[in-house]
């Protein structure tokens, strides 16, 4: 019955004939993450990148109410200059956005639950959603964190947005038993900047390494996602306190403004970029080039070992 909602592409359903590694990239930043044509431009490049390396990308998205798992030129184009009129959709939305026949650009929750659909073990994204601040008070806590929990999906990222309550969303994994991967860190990166006030679980430091404790965790039956963060490159790297200043007042205003739920990681995230005078977009773009390539890193050593 499941299938029924479920749209592979040919290109993502022969490269799995084949045995040639996948790696799910979302929606959401596409449409809600960086404007036009920016953000048709990064989506085709992390393709790109993806292929390069030698694994197949499969874009996740909800079109015309069908879960759809690689997406052709044409729909990245659609999603890329729709925006923000195309609904941000977590685990949650899934099943309005479907029984209606909705466009939806998946989360990270969203996007993992429809790629463990396809059997797809590897995503990269950005950054994942967490715990936000002030939320002893607000209990602001991304479905993100979550979905971990319960989902058989390592996503590659540049650690959790720098917007978020770090020390809380590493707190709120481990009381789910996911592991926290830094790639050739200690570290916690920041999504900006390359390090945090915060400590991984585990340092490791190739694509083989992580590959190889993906299978022995799932083999085990240690149901669940692993959050690998991987530091933005150095030369993309912005300065801690500007970044610090400039999130700060961003938080300030949506505050005054009332903004909260769903909507306010996209604020945040614009927010910044204009205070940074668009420095933030340009260190986000490189991010996510760069947790391309280990994804697909990791997707290639990780279908040795099947």
């Amino acid at each position: 019955m499941m299938m029924q909602y479920l749209k592979i592409s040919k290109e993502v359903l022969d490269a799995i004939a084949k045995h040639i590694p996948v790696v799910a990239l979302e929606s959401t930043i596409i449409s809600h993450g960086m404007p036009y044509p920016q953000n048709l431009k990064t989506a085709l490049n992390c393709e790109k990148i993806i292929k390069d390396a030698g694994a197949m990308p499969a874009t996740i998205a909800i079109i015309k109410g069908q879960l759809c798992v690689g997406l052709t030129k044409e729909e990245l184009s659609y999603l890329a200059k729709a925006g923000k009129k195309v609904i941000k959709t977590s685990r949650r939305d899934i099943p309005v956005i479907v029984s209606k026949g909705l466009d939806g650009a998946t989360t990270v929750s969203a996007t993992m639950y429809i790629a463990s659909l396809a059997g797809i073990a590897i995503f990269a994204t950005g950054g994942i959603g967490g715990v936000h601040r002030g939320a002893e008070l607000t209990m602001d806590i991304s479905a993100d964190l979550d979905e971990f929990s319960k989902t058989n999906v390592a996503v590659v990222c540049a650690g959790a947005k720098a917007i978020l309550d770090l020390n809380k969303t590493l707190e709120y994994l481990e009381t789910k038993g996911v592991p926290v991967i830094g790639y050739k860190t200690s570290i916690l990166p920041a999504f900006y900047t390359r390090k945090s006030h915060c400590s991984v679980d585990y340092q490791m430091d190739s694509s083989e390494e992580i590959a190889k404790m993906l299978k022995v965790k799932w083999d085990l039956g240690l149901n669940g996602g692993v959050l690998i963060t991987n530091p933005i490159p150095e030369n993309a790297s912005l300065d801690e306190k500007l970044m610090n200043d400039a999130i700060d007042k961003a938080l300030t205003e949506a505050e005054e403004k009332g903004i909260k739920g769903k909507e306010i990681t996209p604020y945040l995230l614009e927010s910044v970029k204009n205070i940074t005078e668009g420095k933030s977009l340009q260190a986000n773009i490189q991010l996510v080039y760069n947790n391309c390539l280990l994804a697909a890193q990791i997707a290639k050593a990780y279908q040795k070992l099947q």
